[in-house]
């Protein structure tokens, strides 16, 4: 898969992005082709970032040359295939779907970025939610998305402009 000049490149357990390393985690299956929801694969192929979500009560709004908005306790990402919202993010106290939390107690999603895996035009079943965020340790897997230290995701988004991808794979 070709990467041009500016494309975030993710391997399994590195990234590169501008000329610098960055460690990273990946899911807990590899990289490859997503086979059903919650694989755990992260999916090989070229991505866009399509938007990015905050804590406002964790972080400045950060300007980025994408879509950024912050969320609050109500705003959840689906995940359940049967539902007619899957792999999008909601804004709902109750959903009778399967869900993602997206305002969490812990600071993985305090800044998030969305890829367009499986995007906007899902497929129920495929995957969803592939995001780049921070991770929980050094490494550690994750069910599919790329995390990232915290300071080399802010590195990294703050410097993506709008023809990047991310190349994973």
């Amino acid at each position: 898969m070709t990467a041009r000049t500016g494309d975030l490149v993710i391997g399994r357990w590195s990234a590169r992005f501008r000329g610098r390393r960055f460690a990273c985690a990946t899911g807990y299956g590899g990289i490859g082709d997503k086979v059903a929801e919650g694989d755990g694969i992260t999916p090989k192929g070229r991505w866009r970032i399509v938007m990015a979500h905050y804590r406002a009560d964790r972080l400045d709004r950060p300007e980025l040359v994408f879509p950024v908005r912050a969320i609050s306790p109500a705003d959840i990402w689906s995940d359940d295939p049967l539902d007619p919202a899957y792999n999008h993010a909601l804004r709902a106290r109750r959903h009778p779907y399967s869900h993602e939390r997206l305002y969490r107690a812990d600071p993985l999603y305090d800044l998030v970025a969305v890829l367009d895996f499986n995007w906007p035009n899902a497929v129920p079943g495929a995957g969803s939610a592939i995001f780049l965020h921070r991770w929980r340790k050094p490494r550690h897997p994750t069910a599919g998305c790329i995390a990232f230290a915290p300071r080399d995701l802010w590195h990294i988004l703050s410097r993506w402009q709008p023809d990047a991808r991310v190349v994973i794979g």
